[in-house]
């Protein structure tokens, strides 16, 4: 399969289920590590815009993080 497209249509969810790495993310969150969660988010193929949008949401960053 196109690693570039691997992910394709997929949640942030599925991703990280598909890819094994659903609790070393929940792991990273839990532990507040936004370095690890970064690098995870990275490697199920999201974009700097995405992995913002769901650090903040899973409460690692602040609205105000820039």
């Amino acid at each position: 399969m196109d690693r570039e497209r691997k992910y394709f249509g997929m949640t942030v969810n599925e991703r990280l289920y598909v890819s094994g790495l659903s609790n070393k993310y929940n792991e990273a969150v839990n532990k507040k590590d936004i370095d690890a969660a970064i690098l995870i988010l990275k490697e199920v193929e999201l974009g700097p815009e995405n992995i913002m949008a769901i650090m903040k949401f899973d409460g690692l960053i602040s609205d105000d993080y820039e």
